[in-house]
């Protein structure tokens, strides 16, 4: 199959997964849903062009596996934290005073088309057919179980801290949390860097790179850092410009004491 047809396979698969999220997002009054069913739909592409790939079957199996460790976790908490058994997040209420139930369905099937978007370095190193690893391969695998790893561990230290009621109303800055304000945006464009370099081999490889360059951007600049950071500054206040000041925003840094 050639990897047009893959990427129009993926492409149609990931459309119907959020035409079915939205059906169900209406259903259950929480349009948070599509957060998790992104992350299932950037797994579902990986498996079809993990399927129908033409590279040996290791490497689009250690691909597929690795897209299905990052992204079923990712899912996973999501629905934990943000739908099942929750409130509606409070950008999605907002949104509803101003967005038709025609206007979210295209929300929904944009998330789909961007989640086909960055499928490009699955589809890329399932098409390469050299027989033998190269060495950017093994240096991506080591760098996605960094990337993991700190994700981790980051998401553990937030989740301690917010157990204690003692820190109610007040800025984490646990372990890695002290070095970077978004360590769990960090440690994801981590991966999604190794998956591009998994892909670099492959013909046309230096192409897998646009998918965590159009991430970053988006972390930085739209869905991710300036929401985040407008919630916790209307939640916490002077504590969080404090935080803003003294630690990094994305790439952990030592932290700066005692600035204005």
């Amino acid at each position: 199959m050639s990897p047009w047809t893959s990427l129009l396979l993926a492409t149609g698969a990931c459309l119907a997964l959020q035409a079915v999220a939205f059906v169900v997002a209406r259903r259950i009054r929480n349009y948070g849903l599509v957060d998790p069913c992104w992350a299932l739909c950037v797994v579902l592409a990986a498996a079809v062009h993990g399927h129908f790939g033409a590279a040996p079957f290791p490497r689009r199996a250690a691909v597929a596996a690795a897209v299905a460790v990052w992204g079923l976790r990712h899912a996973y908490l999501l629905l934990r934290h943000r739908v099942i058994g929750r409130p509606e997040e409070g950008r999605y209420v907002a949104l509803r005073a101003t967005w038709s139930p025609r206007v979210f369905l295209g929300f929904f099937l944009a998330q789909g088309l961007l989640a086909a978007l960055l499928s490009a370095p699955f589809l890329l190193a399932a098409s390469n057919r050299a027989p033998a690893a190269h060495p950017l391969e093994l240096v991506a695998l080591a760098l996605f179980a960094v990337g993991f790893v700190g994700e981790v561990v980051a998401d553990a230290q937030l989740a301690a801290w917010k157990r204690d009621p003692a820190h109610r109303g007040r800025t984490c800055r646990a372990g890695l949390w002290a070095w970077s304000r978004h360590p769990n945006y960090f440690f994801e464009l981590v991966m999604w860097t190794a998956f591009a370099l998994a892909a670099a081999p492959a013909p046309w490889g230096v192409l897998g790179f646009t998918a965590p360059v159009l991430l970053a951007l988006l972390v930085v600049f739209v869905t991710g850092i300036p929401p985040t950071e407008a919630q916790a500054l209307r939640s916490r206040g002077d504590d969080y410009r404090a935080y803003q000041r003294e630690v990094s925003a994305l790439v952990p840094w030592p932290p700066r004491r005692g600035r204005a």
